[in-house]
């Protein structure tokens, strides 16, 4: 099946699509909501722009795939492969991606609000400037990512993995990162105020100027880290 029957089947009202192969496909602007291409294989497409909310992308390989602007509120992305891919400014509002893959996809201004992010690999991936408010990153994978600016207030990132994460100048006020590592992380300037870190590892990590008012570390390991000009008024106890 190509894109051109696709389309036909679609707007005759046909919405299970699965298995399909559209590698390098050029869906840029189109409209399908609800879309069902489960285990489909959209590697290298152009969804720029595309209105895919509500869409079932479970297990779907989408790699080196560019969506621009996309809109993929909603979305089943369970298990999708979006390793390289282009996201930057996507939408992916409340969408299911536990245990997608993002390795070193870009991200930057995206808005993930509310997403289930669980498990995922975001390794080396941008994320400048999104919007992951309220987001559950718990156990996700997040070594040398760059979060620069971005928004996180209020998310979930229980035993996540940051090591050597940039995180500087993010939103993390009342956040839970309990659990999580933290090693060699450039946190410089970032918003940890009322945030839950008890136990995590924080071993070099460079805090300067960090907001830590309010913030619970009990437990937490902070050895070698740079906490130069941090306002440390009402931390929790230092384990």
């Amino acid at each position: 099946m190509d894109l051109s029957e696709l389309l036909t089947r679609y707007d005759a009202g046909e919405r299970d699509f699965r298995n399909a192969n559209l590698a390098g496909a050029d869906l840029s602007q189109r409209v399908l909501p609800e879309i069902n291409l489960r285990e489909s294989n959209l590697s290298g497409a152009i969804l720029d722009g595309a209105d895919l909310h509500g869409a079932n992308l479970r297990g779907v390989k989408l790699a080196q795939s560019s969506l621009f602007k996309t809109n993929l509120m909603l979305a089943n992305l369970i298990g999708a492969d979006f390793t390289g891919a282009n996201l930057m400014h996507a939408n992916l509002t409340e969408g299911g991606m536990r245990g997608t893959i993002l390795t070193r996809a870009t991200l930057v201004q995206a808005t993930l609000q509310d997403a289930n992010l669980n498990e995922v690999n975001l390794d080396e991936a941008n994320l400048e400037g999104a919007n992951l408010s309220g987001v559950s990153l718990n156990r996700a994978r997040l070594a040398k990512a760059n979060l620069t600016a971005a928004n996180l207030e209020g998310a979930s990132l229980a035993s996540a993995t940051l090591v050597e994460g940039i995180l500087v100048r993010a939103k993390l006020q009342g956040a839970i990162v309990s659990g999580a590592t933290l090693d060699l992380a450039d946190m410089t300037e970032v918003d940890l105020s009322r945030a839950k870190l008890q136990g995590c590892s924080m071993v070099n990590t460079i805090l300067v100027r960090a907001n830590l008012r309010g913030t619970n570390l009990s437990w937490s390991s902070l050895r070698g880290a740079d906490l130069t000009g941090a306002t440390l008024y009402s931390r929790r106890h230092l384990g």
